[in-house]
């Protein structure tokens, strides 16, 4: 059934107004954002717990426990790793000193005639003193905490809010999903079922697709950290892999750990750039290459429409941008494919 011009008109109204909306509640969108990420991924789980007749409430409760025993199990890597680095990074600190001292002030001195020097016993005493005492750090803190505790207070009520949201949407997701198929009008209710389906199995399809490139970074990354001689290769590949979903988190989180990880192994610059290199070629691989080829395939989108992607939702939205820029241009992608069906169908392109 044609759309008349008023019709299309209000329909436009609707959605400028509905985009504008979005845009000026952004800030606070982001927890509930999450939620609705999270719960879509979920939500297959959920259903096959039901299916086998655990209730719908039992089977939410049981899904997000595993989600949480699984964030633990991160926590439970990383965290152990950091602190051990950070105990070595003091430790070795005024060795560093030491050389900085009998190599670079000679070098220094040769080609710019700068003299400098520096107490390196005191500045050893300081470091030490400041490590061992946790509590003059911990006073320091306190005034920071002070001034910035609304912020911290909302960060904490963002992280709550998210589980929170989470439940609801997953014990609700049948019949939210019935109320909002009762709201399409009777006559669009044919083509828009055929368009979420489609959707939907793109989704369904880039979810595979942004599991097998966090298995491939992860691989890559243990096995390059490994063929360069870092110890922790293991855990720090690992994890730089697994969160490679989140834009650049994985890449910044993965080359400070394993910063911290070689400066404590190695004494040569040379073999820490090495470990530099790996994650300069991970990110270029996982960007343009593994994403495209992965994800961008699966979606129907081709690798240079994956990088604009990428660029463009980033640049409009930000960080979440980027973060839900491939599900939105394959969604995007779906609609345009349906749109010049109908423009090939329409009067306007057969007329003579």
């Amino acid at each position: 059934m044609p759309i008349s011009r008023s019709a299309a008109m209000q329909w436009l109204a609707v959605a400028v107004a509905l985009f504008g909306a979005l845009y000026l509640l952004g800030p606070i969108l982001a927890p509930f954002v999450a939620a609705a990420i999270l719960a879509y991924i979920c939500n297959p789980l959920v259903g096959r717990l039901c299916a086998w007749k655990v209730s719908r409430t039992l089977a939410v409760v049981v899904v997000m426990l595993g989600l949480l025993l699984a964030g633990v199990a991160l926590l439970l890597i990383m965290l152990p790793l950091l602190q051990q680095e950070i105990a070595l990074l003091m430790v070795r600190a005024p060795e560093w000193l030491d050389t900085l001292r009998l190599r670079l002030l000679p070098l220094l001195q040769q080609w710019f005639g700068v003299s400098l020097e520096w107490d390196v016993q005191a500045l050893k005493t300081l470091l030490l003193s400041h490590w061992q005492s946790a509590g003059g750090v911990a006073a320091k803190l306190l005034p920071w905490l002070e001034s910035g505790g609304g912020m911290l207070l909302g960060l904490l009520v963002n992280l709550l809010l998210i589980p929170v949201v989470m439940f609801y949407l997953l014990r609700d997701w049948n019949d939210i999903l019935q109320r909002i198929d009762h709201l399409i009008p009777r006559h669009w209710h044919a083509k828009v079922s055929e368009i979420a389906g489609e959707v939907d199995g793109v989704l369904a399809e880039f979810l595979r697709g942004q599991l097998s490139v966090m298995l491939l970074m992860s691989v890559f990354y243990v096995v390059a950290l490994w063929l360069v001689g870092l110890e922790f290769a293991l855990p720090i590949g690992i994890v730089a892999g697994l969160l490679v979903f989140v834009p650049y988190l994985g890449m910044v989180l993965g080359l400070g750990m394993a910063t911290l990880a070689a400066a404590m192994q190695f004494t040569a610059l040379s073999d820490v750039a090495l470990v530099w290199a790996v994650f300069g070629a991970g990110q270029f691989l996982e960007g343009m290459v593994v994403t495209p080829w992965l994800v961008g395939e699966r979606i129907g989108l081709h690798p240079l429409a994956v990088i604009f992607a990428l660029l463009a939702f980033g640049q409009l939205f930000g960080f979440f941008g980027v973060l839900l820029a491939l599900p939105l241009a394959a969604i995007l992608l779906v609609v345009l494919r349906h749109s010049r069906e109908r423009y090939l169908n329409s009067e306007m392109y057969n007329k003579p």
